[in-house]
C-alpha cells in the first residue's frame, strides 16, 4: 500500500529524472508554467509538530496569495519565497477560519498593505482568479495536478512537488484536525493521490492544462472512517450555517430571527482584495442538551443502534413535520446518521431552540427529505409535595 513516504520518494525520483525524460512527460511544461505562479510560505510554527513552512497560490499581480487558514500565519516575519528564489516580506490581508481561507499579500517597502505596490507581476506568474470561479467544479474521474511545498522539499527557487492523480468524489466535507472538529463543512474534492503532506497546505489543485481548480487542505482525518484525507477545497468552495439576526418585527421591535447565512471562496477573496472582508463568526451554541425534536428512537442496545424511529411526541417538532413510526434517520444536514448516538451527538452540539434541521428520512424503498424546526425542551414535571400535616392538638 502507498504510504506517504514513498510517495515522497516517488515524487523526488520524478523531479531528479534527465532533462531527456522531461521532454516526454506530457506534464513536464504544465507543471513549469504553474510552477511560476506559486509560493514557499514561511512563519511561525516549527515545534509540537507544527510546521513553519506551507505553499500559496499568487492571485494578482500586485502579489496578493490564497492560502489556507493555518497558525502558520499568526507572526509578524511572514515570508514568501517566489519560483526564481526571491524572498520577499508579505502579511495578513483577512482570514476566514469557516472556509479554511487567507488572503496575504506580498508588502513592499513604504507601501501600506491596502494600496496599490507597484509590484506588477506579469500575467505568467499569477492565476487569473475570476477565470478559475467561472470554470465550474471539476468531476469525479477528471485527472488532476497537485503542487505544493510538500515536506519542504523547495527552499528557494526549487520546484516545487508534482503529483498526478484522480479526483475520486466529490463531496462534503467530514474532518477532524487533532481532537476539534474541522471548520468547513463544503464540498470538497476527494483526490486518488497522497497530496496531504506537511507543508502542502495552501497548495494548488490543477486540471491537466494546468487550470486552476482548487486549494490543497491541511492534514486531517475522516470522522466518518478515522482515515487521512486527501483532498482540496474547491476555488468556488461555500459554506452555509444558522445564524441569528436582530431584525425588526410587525411593530418595529427588535427581534432576533435565525437564517441560513452562506460564506463563499470567491466573495472572501473579492472583498479582501478591497480591504472590506470582515471574518464571519459561527453562532455560539450553547452546551447542553441542543433543541428539543421529539422524536423517540428505538432502544439503544447496540454500540451502532440505526436511528429508527419508534415514535413521535404528539405536537412536538417531529409530529409537526411528518416523522412516523418506523421511519430512518438517514442524514441530518448532509451529515450521515450512522447510529442514534451520533444524532444525539449532532442534536447537542449544533443546535438549539428554534434550528432548522434537514432530514433525510427513509421510508420504505424511498428517501424523503423532511425540514424540522426544533423547540424547547419541555419543563421537566416537579415531583407532587405532600402537605405538611396540622400541628398536633389542632384540626
Amino acid at each position: 500500500m502507498l504510504t506517504r513516504y514513498s510517495a515522497l520518494l516517488a515524487v523526488v525520483t520524478v523531479f531528479a529524472a534527465p532533462a531527456a525524460g522531461r521532454a516526454a512527460d506530457p506534464f513536464a511544461e504544465t507543471v513549469d508554467k504553474a510552477n511560476r505562479k506559486l509560493v514557499k510560505i514561511f512563519g511561525a510554527g516549527g515545534f509540537q509538530r507544527l510546521n513553519n513552512y506551507g505553499t500559496g497560490i499568487v492571485i494578482s499581480s500586485e502579489g496578493h496569495i490564497l492560502t489556507v487558514a493555518s497558525q502558520l500565519l499568526d507572526t509578524s516575519d511572514l515570508v514568501v519565497h517566489m519560483h526564481d528564489g526571491q524572498r520577499l516580506r508579505a502579511q495578513v490581508v483577512a482570514t476566514e477560519p469557516l472556509l479554511d481561507a487567507a488572503l496575504i499579500k506580498i508588502k513592499v517597502e513604504g507601501k501600506k498593505i491596502d494600496e496599490p505596490n507597484g509590484l506588477n507581476l506579469g500575467e505568467k506568474e499569477y492565476f487569473n482568479f475570476e477565470e478559475a470561479v467561472k470554470r465550474g467544479p471539476a468531476a469525479p474521474g477528471d485527472w488532476v495536478l497537485a503542487l505544493s511545498n510538500t515536506f519542504e522539499i523547495a527552499l528557494r527557487e526549487e520546484s516545487l512537488s508534482a503529483q498526478r492523480g484522480v479526483i475520486s468524489a466529490y463531496t462534503k466535507m467530514a474532518g477532524r484536525r487533532g481532537i476539534f472538529e474541522f471548520p468547513y463543512t463544503g464540498e470538497v474534492y476527494v483526490v486518488d493521490a497522497i497530496t496531504n503532506n506537511p507543508g502542502a497546505a495552501g497548495g494548488a489543485l490543477l486540471t491537466r492544462k494546468g487550470e486552476l481548480i482548487g486549494i490543497i487542505g491541511r492534514e486531517i482525518k475522516n470522522t466518518l472512517t478515522e482515515t487521512w484525507m486527501n483532498y482540496a477545497i474547491p476555488i468556488t468552495g461555500k459554506v452555509e450555517f444558522r445564524d441569528r439576526v436582530t431584525v425588526k418585527d410587525k411593530d418595529g421591535k427588535d427581534v432576533e430571527e435565525e437564517k441560513t447565512v452562506a460564506v463563499t471562496i470567491p466573495d472572501f477573496v473579492r472583498a479582501a482584495m478591497k480591504g472590506e472582508y470582515k471574518t464571519r463568526k459561527r453562532p455560539d451554541i450553547a452546551a447542553g442538551q441542543g433543541g428539543y425534536h421529539g422524536i423517540v428512537f428505538v432502544p439503544n442496545v447496540l454500540e451502532r443502534t440505526p436511528a429508527f424511529v419508534e415514535d413521535v411526541v404528539p405536537g412536538s417538532p417531529a409530529d409537526k413535520a411528518g416523522l412516523r413510526p418506523d421511519d430512518l434517520v438517514s442524514f441530518i444536514d448532509g451529515e450521515p446518521v450512522v447510529s442514534i448516538k451520533a444524532f444525539g451527538d449532532f442534536m447537542r452540539k449544533n443546535t438549539r431552540a428554534g434550528t432548522v434541521v434537514r432530514l433525510e428520512v427513509r421510508r420504505g424503498e424511498a428517501l424523503q427529505t423532511i425540514e424540522m424546526t426544533l423547540g424547547q425542551h419541555p419543563a421537566k414535571p416537579k415531583p407532587p409535595t405532600t402537605p405538611a400535616p396540622p400541628p398536633v392538638g389542632k384540626k
